[in-house]
């Protein structure tokens, strides 16, 4: 079992920043890719960023891409994700997770995930 708990969201300006961090316990997290996913109302779940159990490699849904930084610190058993140029339509819960497989793009591919944070921008 992996337990994940996402912190660091909330509201912000168009063109503002937020850092959202997941933090892990349980089984080995460094042994984990780690994703985040959003999900908007009346949306489907979305992968945002992933990235592999070394942080050798990641990658980013295209909304999303120049804009938020995926990173890892196997030490801490956290991984983040810096969002930056923040726009409205960023505004959904998002939500990490925990997988094996490397690179899995589907939400139903994951195998654990965190409680979610709401993140809201305004225009």
């Amino acid at each position: 079992q992996v337990q994940l708990v996402e912190s660091g969201g909330g509201l912000v300006q168009a063109g503002g920043s937020l850092r959202l961090s997941c933090a892990a316990s349980g089984r080995t997290f460094s042994s984990y890719n780690m994703g985040w996913f959003r999900q908007a109302p009346g949306k489907e779940r979305e992968l945002v960023a992933a990235i592999s159990w070394t942080g050798g490699n990641t990658y980013y849904g295209d909304p999303v891409k120049g804009r938020f930084t995926i990173s890892r610190d196997n030490a801490k058993n956290t991984v983040y994700l810096q969002m930056n140029s923040l726009k409205p339509e960023d505004t959904a819960v998002y939500y990490c997770a925990a997988v094996t497989a490397w690179v899995a793009l589907e939400a139903h591919d994951y195998d654990y995930w965190g409680q979610g944070t709401q993140v809201t921008v305004s225009s």
